[in-house]
């Protein structure tokens, strides 16, 4: 079991901040095809990070001495998490993306950070993580992620695995079924769980490569994640739609694949007939090494 450092903190009301970034043209052209892969039926003509309004939770995050910043990369449309410890500094940077690394040690520096761990919640297909960069220049980070990803990392994760930072820590949830080496991760106080791309907001990540398997993600959705409280808030790794934040409840009741039957959700899944991510031949043989291969 991987662990650096900590315990459960008591529960009362932290800031909770969100830093968007605006769409460039590129960018806007390449979350309108990625919204069609996960939200197919969507008219062509609309931009989803130009959309007219945007759809938030009002509840914010309830645990004492936590941190907490969601990022925004436009042009994959990924979301970056950064928790850390307001007593100790320590932090745990999500699924950060090399476009945007300087971004994030910029951050991280100016709030006096110390970064331990970098995670990413599976091996993207969609863009280059900067967890290897970032090692490079910020002494003592470690990578990690799944053991069944087939990726390189410091720290290789299982299901209960903890990483910790200073009180706080996450608690690993394997959820298989996007890929193979997809994970969960679950605030200690289960507040909090940042789902990658097994669970989107009213939607979910697509089973038609990289050891995709529609049942595997159907199972490990209704198991590993709609089993946290009703009142928990998703956090997941995109999204095409301008919304930032659901609940586990919300995702329950409202989710128009994951409310189906598993027959149903198999056959939907088996029939959407996407086209493979743009970046996929870079990405995922640079994810496998940390994100440093040919960069």
């Amino acid at each position: 079991m991987c662990s650096v450092i900590g315990r459960v903190g008591p529960a009362r009301r932290a800031l909770a901040g969100t830093l968007r970034l605006g769409a460039s043209t590129e960018g806007s052209r390449y979350a309108a095809s990625e919204s069609r892969r996960f939200y197919p039926g969507l008219s062509s003509r609309v931009d989803p990070l130009r959309a007219p309004s945007r759809s938030y939770c009002s509840r914010m995050a309830l645990t004492e001495g936590l941190l907490f910043r969601q990022l925004f990369e436009s042009e994959s449309s990924t979301y970056t998490y950064l928790l850390a410890d307001t007593e100790t500094k320590d932090a745990v940077l999500i699924d950060p993306v090399l476009e945007t690394i300087d971004r994030d040690l910029k951050l991280i520096h100016e709030l006096g950070l110390n970064l331990k761990v970098a995670v990413n919640t599976h091996c993207h297909a969609d863009h280059i993580t900067s967890t290897g960069l970032m090692k490079k220049r910020l002494v003592g980070l470690k990578s990690a992620i799944s053991k069944f990803s087939g990726a390189s990392a410091d720290i290789h994760l299982t299901e209960g695995d903890k990483i910790s930072f200073g009180k706080h820590y996450l608690t690993v949830r394997e959820t298989p079924g996007h890929t193979d080496g997809c994970v969960a991760l679950v605030s200690g106080d289960q507040s909090m769980v940042f789902t990658g791309d097994a669970l989107l907001i009213r939607g979910c990540g697509r089973t038609d490569f990289q050891q995709g398997c529609a049942k595997k993600l159907y199972n490990s959705v209704h198991q590993k994640i709609f089993t946290l409280p009703e009142q928990c808030l998703v956090y997941p790794a995109h999204d095409y739609l301008g919304q930032t934040v659901s609940t586990v409840g919300e995702e329950r009741k409202f989710n128009p694949r994951l409310t189906k039957s598993l027959e149903e959700f198999v056959k939907i899944m088996n029939n959407l007939n996407l086209p493979k991510p743009k970046k996929i031949d870079i990405s995922v043989p640079a994810n496998l090494v940390c994100g440093v291969h040919q960069v």
